[in-house]
C-alpha cells in the first residue's frame, strides 16, 4: 500500500513523500535571468475570425490570440477608426483618453463589467483587447424572427412557459416580462454603481451595449463613449434615441444621465416596440422623451400598468429632469421603489423565478437552434434570427 509523508507543506514531493530533486539543464539558466530581471515583452499573434459589430468608432473582431505550446483565446478586439477626427493628432488624443478610461474599467474587475485585456497600437491606429462574451446582445433578441423561429423548436408546454415567465410577443418586437426584464436591468445597475463610484460615465448605454451571457448575467460593454468626469472629452458622442434629455440639449452627462439611458432601455423591454421610433428630428425626440413618464401608460401593456412600484421605478429612472431621478445606480436597485423591492413583491406573491437560470436556459435553446441552423446551411448571416 503507497503512504505519502508530508515533511514539509512548502516543498514539492513524489508520490512516494521524497522531496523532488532540482535538476540543472539549458533552461535553468533563463529561467533564473526571467524572474531577476522583472520585465518582460514579447510578440502577440491576433487572427481576426468574424465581424462582430461596426458603428461610428470602427469595427470590432471576434479574434483568437495565440500564445506558446497551441493555447488560444477568444477575445473581442475593437480597432478604432480614424475617419471621424480631422487629423491625426485628434486621433491620437482621443485615443489617450480612451486608454485612460480603459486602465480604469480594467481595475474594477466586476462581474457585470466588460473586462479590458489590453489597449494597443499598430502602426498609430489604436485597438482594444476586451473579453469576448459568449451570447447575445439585447439588440440581436429584439427581433421578430426569434420568437418565431424557436417556437418549432420546443414544446407546447415550454412555449407557454417561454411566453409566460421570460419573453412573449409585443407590438413591434418581442416583450420581455417584468421579472426578466428588471433582472436584467439590476445587473446593469450593479455594473454602473461600480463604474461611478470611480468617477466614470458609460456614456451610450442602450440595447446593443448590453450582453447575456450563456451563463445568465448580463454584461455592459463598449466603453468607446465612456469618460472620466474629472476630465470630460472636448466632444461627445451619443446615440440620441437613448440619450437622456439634457445629453441631447449640449448639457453635462453625469451618472443619472446613464440611468435615464438605462430606463429607455428597460421600457422598451418591456413594451415590445422602440420608444421614439416617430420622432424625425431632436425637438420631436426631447418632446417624446420629456412627456415619456405621462405616456408610458399607453405604451405599456396592461400587466405593467397596474403595477404601482414598477411603474414608480420607470418613473425615477427616466425624469426628464435628473434632479428627479434616483440619485444613484445603488439608490436605484435598492431604494423602497427600486428595482430590488420590485423582485422582493414577486417573491411574495409567489411569482418570483431564479431569472438568471431561466435566462441562462433560454440562451441555450438560442444556441442550440442557431448551431442547428448553421449546420444545415440555413444562418448565412451575422444576424442569428433574423429580421421577419
Amino acid at each position: 500500500m503507497l503512504t505519502t509523508t508530508m515533511h514539509d507543506i512548502n516543498v514539492t514531493q513524489t508520490r512516494g513523500g521524497n522531496t523532488r530533486k532540482t535538476t540543472s539543464n539549458e533552461l535553468v539558466g533563463r529561467y533564473s535571468t526571467i524572474v531577476a530581471d522583472q520585465r518582460l515583452s514579447w510578440t502577440t499573434h491576433l487572427r481576426l475570425q468574424r465581424l462582430l459589430g461596426q458603428g461610428g468608432q470602427g469595427v470590432v473582431y471576434l479574434t483568437e490570440q495565440r500564445g506558446a505550446d497551441q493555447f488560444t483565446l477568444p477575445v473581442a478586439l475593437k480597432i478604432f477608426s480614424p475617419e471621424r477626427f480631422e487629423s491625426a493628432r485628434a486621433y491620437d488624443e482621443a485615443m489617450h483618453r480612451i486608454a485612460h478610461v480603459a486602465s480604469a474599467i480594467a481595475q474594477i474587475q466586476h462581474d457585470n463589467l466588460l473586462d479590458v485585456y489590453n489597449f494597443v497600437d499598430r502602426n498609430r491606429i489604436r485597438m482594444m483587447v476586451m473579453e469576448w462574451v459568449d451570447g447575445y446582445d439585447l439588440q440581436q433578441l429584439l427581433v421578430p424572427g426569434m420568437l418565431q423561429r424557436i417556437r418549432s423548436r420546443v414544446s407546447n408546454r415550454r412555449w407557454k412557459y417561454l411566453n409566460q415567465v421570460i419573453v412573449t410577443r409585443g407590438p413591434i418586437h418581442p416583450r420581455v416580462q417584468p421579472g426578466v426584464a428588471v433582472a436584467i436591468v439590476r445587473d446593469c445597475l450593479a455594473a454602473l454603481a461600480a463604474l461611478h463610484r470611480e468617477e466614470l460615465v458609460h456614456g451610450d448605454m442602450k440595447p446593443s451595449n448590453v450582453m447575456l451571457k450563456r451563463s445568465g448575467h448580463a454584461k455592459i460593454i463598449d466603453f468607446g463613449s465612456a469618460f472620466d468626469l474629472a476630465e470630460p472629452p472636448p466632444t461627445r458622442s451619443c446615440t440620441p434615441a437613448y440619450a437622456a434629455p439634457e445629453v441631447l440639449e449640449g448639457n453635462d452627462c453625469t451618472p443619472r444621465s446613464d440611468l435615464a439611458s438605462l430606463g429607455y432601455v428597460l421600457i422598451e423591454l418591456l413594451a415590445g416596440r422602440p420608444l421614439f421610433a416617430n420622432c424625425t428630428n431632436c425637438r420631436e425626440l426631447l418632446e417624446a422623451k420629456r412627456a415619456l413618464p405621462q405616456t408610458m401608460v399607453d405604451i405599456l401593456p396592461e400587466d405593467v400598468t397596474v403595477n404601482e412600484l414598477l411603474m414608480n421605478f420607470c418613473r425615477g429612472m427616466i425624469a426628464p429632469d435628473p434632479m428627479l431621478r434616483f440619485a444613484s445606480a445603488e439608490a436605484a436597485d435598492l431604494l423602497k421603489e427600486g428595482a430590488a423591492a420590485f423582485h422582493r413583491q414577486l417573491v411574495k406573491g409567489d411569482l418570483s423565478v431564479e431569472y438568471g437560470n431561466e435566462i441562462r436556459l433560454w440562451l441555450e435553446e438560442l444556441k442550440e437552434m442557431e448551431e442547428a441552423e448553421r449546420e444545415a446551411g440555413m444562418n448565412e448571416t451575422t444576424d442569428p434570427f433574423g429580421t421577419c
